[in-house]
């Protein structure tokens, strides 16, 4: 039986160790799961598979997979993360430097020389490769912007095409700034401002903010949706209120799957065919969003914060659903849900990489990042009580 909403708030006893491993192992598994159906409808999926997708499945073309698509002869599928797990890990690396908040200058003198100088392994290659010969078109933009045309980070993603690839990796920002959602939106915008404009760097900072708000103690799915309303700006934030809306009556991910594409359609700039965008796609507005992250929120919504539910939800949605339920795993996770043992095991093994090491770093920089905060605040509070403003405790 699914949880409800309020069933998930008994998490308010899971401590920060554990809801952002929980929230960078449940991005990956989403990411893992939804990699080799991504681009493709929730019938195609059904044709393909025999059924709903309900764990790890094998590339789309089989055996094929290197020839099928030359544009992307990626291993997709099998438990092999895809680059929105190999830029979330890179943004930890970037904390994990800096040791404090982040803004687009950190982008620039440190994600950007990781992304190029520094190979890693790269599961969908199967080989040790650059970051950047494996990331989309859309993220390769901060190398060519930034390192290449030498432009101001904090505008770097003028330009850039309107999508997700900004937001999906922004988890890290949330948990960075746990139970404080506000402050998690302003450093995402701040850091996306490198990558992204539009509604796209709007889903960041809001996806960051979602993350930050399901780590707070006694969290739920309809208060993240809050703190994300409370936020949000624009065709974004009508984006997130029409698909919760719509989420929240339902319990199951089967009957969400077309109510949910018809709430966030009018929003989506990309169109109903995700292999052949409209003319207009992808283009910046203040009416539009991302699709991504408002049918997250709203198959968080749809599972009462159930991250097997949850995920299971955004994979058989299809189109970008790799994003999609890393977005989805990453709310759950941090709310508290658990991440399937087997599935987190057969992602690791597959991507042969260490999926809780990156979590055990963060926390440590989380914790660090809190300690100056609260310096800084008292600092601040004793600076205006000096100048004749109230005292902290007035």
């Amino acid at each position: 039986m699914t949880p409800k909403s309020d069933e998930i708030s008994n998490s308010g006893g899971i401590g920060l160790d554990d809801r952002i491993t929980g929230a960078l192992l449940g991005a990956a598994v989403g990411d893992a799961l939804g990699g080799p159906v991504e681009g493709y409808s929730p019938d195609q999926i059904v044709e393909r598979h025999g059924g709903r997708v309900h764990g790890i499945v094998g590339p789309w073309n089989g055996d094929a997979w290197r020839t099928a698509r030359p544009i992307a002869p990626y291993h997709k599928g099998d438990g092999h993360v895809t680059d929105d797990t190999l830029m979330t890990h890179a943004l930890i690396r970037v904390y994990a430097r800096v040791r404090d908040h982040l803004d687009a200058y950190a982008v620039a003198e440190h994600l950007v020389p990781d992304l190029m100088t520094e190979p890693r392994w790269i599961p969908e290659l199967e080989a040790e490769a650059l970051p950047l010969q494996r990331i989309f078109l859309a993220e390769k933009w901060l190398v060519a912007r930034i390192a290449y045309g030498h432009v101001d980070p904090r505008e770097a993603g003028t330009g850039n095409i309107v999508n997700c690839g900004a937001a999906m990796y922004m988890a890290p920002v949330g948990l960075v700034n746990a139970a404080n959602p506000a402050g998690a939106y302003a450093e995402a915008l701040d850091v996306a401002g490198a990558h992204q404009s539009s509604y796209g760097r709007e889903a960041a900072g809001v996806f960051a903010a979602a993350v930050a708000a399901a780590c707070a103690p006694g969290a739920t799915p309809d208060s993240v949706v809050a703190a994300c309303l409370a936020l949000a700006k624009d065709g974004t934030r009508e984006a997130i209120e029409k698909v919760c809306e719509v989420a929240a009556g339902h319990r199951d991910f089967e009957s969400a799957l077309l109510p949910l594409r018809e709430a966030v359609a009018p929003y989506d700039t990309v169109g109903p065919d995700y292999r052949a965008p409209s003319l207009g796609a992808r283009r910046p507005s203040r009416l539009h969003a991302i699709e991504e992250l408002p049918v997250a929120l709203g198959m968080l919504v749809v599972a009462g914060g159930d991250l097997r539910h949850a995920v299971l939800g955004a994979v058989n949605y299809g189109r970008d659903c790799d994003s999609i339920a890393t977005m989805a795993g990453a709310l759950a996770g941090a709310l508290g849900s658990p991440v399937p043992e087997d599935w987190a095991k057969t992602v690791a093994e597959a991507s042969r990489l260490d999926l809780w090491a990156p979590a055990r770093e963060l926390t440590e920089v989380a914790r660090e990042v809190f300690v100056r905060d609260t310096g800084r605040r008292r600092a601040h509070e004793r600076a205006f009580a000096a100048l004749g403003g109230p005292a902290c405790c007035d």
